[in-house]
């Protein structure tokens, strides 16, 4: 297959690359910057999403298309970066369909990137692909990021749009941000630490973009790990991953003072399963938090 990937350069994109180039696809890579370092063999096109369209060549012939690029939603929140992740995720959407609809013949596939942030803070309430969405900023954002993704249904396409939770990776994304503090012993819960988090390893995301190329499967598939923990488990295990302790909670007030609107997220509850995933036979490698982690962390 050919298959065109946005936001490759992070990284899960990265991981998606290795295992779609390990398959044999022909890879066209979409970058805000044409000089952006990639695997031999795999082409790269500058392509800014909230400003226009994309390259036709990256998509004339594709067979697939997966749409990863956004702005960063883990930093402090100010209305100009609250519209640059709207308009990164909406608009930047919109123009890859546009792109679509004007090609001579459009992609089969569009896998979108979406987020749990779609449910808005739920308690202790089980959601899955058939939830109704919240009424926050995020979950606002994701609402009108997915129902841009959906117009390319009308042009015969099957769309995709993973749902995905907090991503285990080492190298960086939210993980990344809490390892320097528990390293230095003084890392703990945040908040009530009652608060579920839905979290998945990377390796575990990267498969399940590859399995919903190649599975006939459409709508929303929530990319988690199908054992989510309440914050203070989460906590737990990563100190005793690491070999610290956990006994410095982080407490709101704090969190709102460094990271405004968007510590709502942080402080946010969400049991999300992944039914869609589940009930298609996809299996995850790491499906409990301990092994996940130190597998992450060896």
């Amino acid at each position: 297959m050919k298959i065109t990937i946005s936001g490759a350069s992070g990284l899960i994109g990265r991981r998606l690359l290795k295992l779609l180039a390990a398959d044999g696809h022909a890879l066209h890579v979409l970058s805000r910057h044409a000089g952006t370092n990639m695997p031999p063999n795999v082409k790269v096109s500058a392509w800014d999403p909230a400003e226009r369209d994309p390259p036709r060549d990256a998509i004339a012939g594709a067979d697939a298309i997966v749409h990863l690029a956004g702005e960063s939603v883990a930093q402090r929140w100010s209305e100009d970066v609250k519209h640059r992740i709207r308009e990164s995720r909406v608009m930047g959407t919109t123009n890859l369909v546009q792109g679509m609809g004007i090609a001579p013949q459009p992609p089969k596939i569009l896998i979108c990137a979406s987020a749990t942030g779609y449910y808005g803070s739920r308690g202790d309430e089980v959601l899955t692909e058939a939830s109704a969405p919240g009424s926050d900023y995020l979950a606002e954002v994701c609402v009108e990021w997915e129902k841009a993704a959906q117009a390319a249904e009308t042009l015969g396409v099957r769309v995709a749009r993973i749902r995905t939770g907090v991503v285990l990776d080492r190298r960086g994304g939210a993980l990344g941000k809490m390892l320097l503090p528990f390293k230095m012993g003084v890392g703990g819960r945040v908040g009530t630490g009652r608060q579920w988090m839905s979290w998945i390893h990377a390796g575990d995301l990267a498969s399940l973009i590859r399995w919903t190329i190649t599975t006939p499967v459409s709508g929303p598939v929530n990319a988690v790990a199908p054992n989510p923990v309440t914050n203070a488990e989460f906590t737990r295990e990563l100190a005793s991953a690491l070999g610290r302790p956990a006994i410095f909670p982080v407490p709101a007030f704090g969190l709102k003072l460094i990271f405004g609107e968007m510590s709502e997220v942080l402080l946010g509850s969400q049991r999300v399963q992944p039914k869609v995933a589940e009930t298609g036979g996809f299996e995850f490698q790491y499906p409990h938090l301990n092994k996940a982690l130190r597998e992450v962390l060896k």
